[in-house]
């Protein structure tokens, strides 16, 4: 039986049956990427035309798309020849009352499938489960090979879709560290929080992870160091100094606060 297997959680792949069917020319991937997206749903000819066009479609844009679609229902062909001959590849891109739909009775998806595993884990984490849930976060932050649609020119619906995602990884990362932060694993958190604060310079919930992480660690100047390039970085760019919240948390630091040193259910509190 084939199946559709799209994966947004990185570079763009669909495949069906473990054939690829993504295009290198850039409209007929930023289109087939549009519709793995919605994989399921129709797809309006207006959301087509400003996603590859950017809001300047040419005159009679729907026969450009046409020919887009036709071009990767060939792709689709070649590929379901391999494992189910006689199924139609229009049944797999679709026409719809206003648009395209990409479809098969089984797809994969890996957002989907990396945002089953968020929600069981924060489901876990609300129980007071955290091993659980920091398993279950470590197993859909696996499914992530870069960027979100790291390899597709994005614009509207995609770009929106590949910064959402974006966002939803960042958060699970963040919870994944909470959770392991109330398990005792500070030492090991250290080089991980390090980097992640330097590819996030101004995310301030990293670097009070990162200031917990060392002073549980036994390295409390370290953690006034991170407070420091903090600020340093927020008043530089943004003109603001760092939010109230990693203000007391500072406090704690210099003051030695015996709080820092008992689990807390989230790093908001501070």
């Amino acid at each position: 039986m084939a199946y559709l297997d799209i994966g947004l959680l990185g570079s763009f792949t669909a495949a069906v049956g473990g054939t690829s069917i993504v295009p290198s020319a850039a409209k007929q991937r930023r289109l087939l990427a549009l519709l793995a997206v919605g994989a399921g749903r129709e797809m309006s000819m207006a959301a087509i035309a400003e996603e590859l066009w950017e809001g300047r479609p040419p005159a009679g844009p729907s026969a450009a798309v046409q020919t887009y679609v036709k071009q990767l229902r060939q792709r689709i062909a070649t590929a379901v020849s391999r494992v189910t001959p006689h199924v139609d590849p229009k049944e797999i891109l679709s026409r719809g009352h206003s648009g395209y739909r990409l479809g098969m009775p089984d797809v994969r998806l890996d957002a989907e499938e990396f945002e089953r595993l968020v929600r069981q884990a924060e489901q876990a984490i609300g129980r007071g489960e955290d091993e659980r849930g920091a398993l279950l976060l470590s197993d859909g932050l696996a499914l992530w090979r870069g960027q979100a649609l790291s390899d597709v020119r994005a614009s509207g619906a995609l770009r929106a879709e590949a910064l959402r995602l974006d966002e939803v990884r960042l958060a699970a990362v963040q919870s994944r560290i909470d959770a392991e932060l109330r398990l005792g694993r500070h030492v090991h958190l250290v080089s991980e929080l390090t980097a992640l604060t330097t590819l996030h310079p101004l995310q301030e919930n990293l670097h009070a992870q990162l200031m917990v992480a060392l002073y549980r660690s036994g390295r409390p100047s370290q953690a006034l160091e991170a407070f420091r390039r903090l600020r340093e970085t927020s008043v530089g760019e943004l003109g603001i100094e760092p939010s109230r919240r990693l203000q007391e948390l500072h406090r704690w630091v210099l003051a030695g606060e015996p709080l820092l040193d008992a689990p807390v259910r989230t790093l908001t509190a501070f």
